[in-house]
């Protein structure tokens, strides 16, 4: 029985990294979330300004050539999601630059689900966890000067020169001017199997709809800190909001470990479908605020790839996850009483 104690405890410490205390854990990444935002109870440590959306995908059937997921079968299912801005600040201020999150869960027959975290960038501008906090650290503003300090980002760049030209892919695509304009990658390469049993690896891409009416998302100055999340809620009081599902499959040599790196352009892609957001709520009242948009809860046709960040994200999720359930709740900046306001 004290070898079996023995045992467990040595699980939790090396889980913990209390035995390896020069290896990134789950927890010392959240911990480097909350050193860069500092700690705000009851919200996420990463993309913690949201607001809650809900409505439903409707599958035209033409995903089934990759997955047997029921998710790509012909016909329709609920979707709840949530927008975000990447940052731990709930109350940051909204900019062009900012990156911009869509997290929707799939809720499939038989209590089934998929849970998706996206981004509207091109590419992760890192390749493994180790890689992306040392990024956070160098990328964090310098208390003296309010900027980050160069020495310390040309230092990381030397260490890892695939960031360079991730950042140039980056540089080369400017943001789109709202939420609802927006594309949103998976970024991580997933493997796919269909009825038949063959594999093939994706990524896919939510692809913005054009509106029937427009939204100005002009940046307004210092008077509005939430004019991007205004002019969405504007958007779907107004309409609802509709991408595109656009499944990218690699061909043999494209990279399924690396999210830095982009497939070429002319690779195949299938139009799996159209997800339609009709519904808003703010965090404080909204279903998603209490979801963790796990990338690896996947239904059966989908399965993780090889790719070291997809472990590290579900890691790290479920300890923020576990961190803000256990805090009281702090009222959301995007209030209810804003959220409801019809233009």
């Amino acid at each position: 029985m004290a070898v079996i104690l023995g045992g467990i405890v040595a699980l939790f410490a090396y889980a913990g990294g209390w035995l390896t205390p020069h290896e990134l854990t789950p927890a010392r990444l959240t911990d480097t979330f909350e050193q860069l935002s500092g700690v705000h109870p009851g919200f996420r440590r990463n993309h913690a300004k949201g607001v809650c959306v809900s409505g439903y995908f409707e599958s035209n059937g033409k995903g089934a050539e990759l997955s047997r997921a029921s998710v790509f079968q012909a016909g329709r299912v609920p979707v709840v999601g949530r927008f975000s801005l990447g940052g731990g600040q709930p109350d940051m201020a909204d900019g062009p630059q900012a990156v911009r999150g869509l997290g929707l869960m799939f809720e499939l027959p038989g209590g089934e689900q998929w849970r998706t975290a996206m981004v509207n960038l091109p590419v992760f501008p890192v390749r493994t966890p180790q890689a992306f906090r040392d990024f956070l650290l160098a990328t964090a503003k310098d208390p003296a000067t309010g900027k980050p300090n160069p020495a310390k980002m040309q230092a990381f760049l030397t260490q890892y020169p695939g960031t360079a030209k991730a950042l140039q892919i980056l540089g080369s695509h400017p943001p789109s001017s709202g939420f609802d304009d927006s594309s949103f990658n998976s970024l991580n390469a997933f493997r796919f199997v269909n009825s038949s049993g063959a594999e093939a690896y994706a990524r896919w891409t939510f692809v913005p709809l054009p509106a029937t009416h427009t939204v100005n998302t002009i940046n307004p100055g210092s008077t509005n800190n939430d004019y991007l999340f205004d002019a969405l809620i504007t958007s779907v009081h107004l309409h609802p909001l509709q991408w595109r599902l656009v499944l990218t499959v690699a061909q043999a040599g494209d990279a399924t470990d690396d999210a830095s790196i982009p497939w070429p352009a002319d690779r195949r892609q299938i139009d799996a479908g159209t997800l339609t957001l009709d519904h808003i709520e703010s965090d404080d009242t909204g279903l998603a605020r209490d979801l963790n948009f796990d990338p690896l809860v996947l239904p059966d046709g989908i399965a993780t790839s090889d790719d070291p960040l997809l472990s590290a994200r579900s890691a790290v999720y479920s300890q923020s996850f576990t961190r803000r359930e256990s805090e009281p709740r702090t009222p959301s900046p995007i209030s209810p009483a804003e959220v409801g306001r019809q233009p």
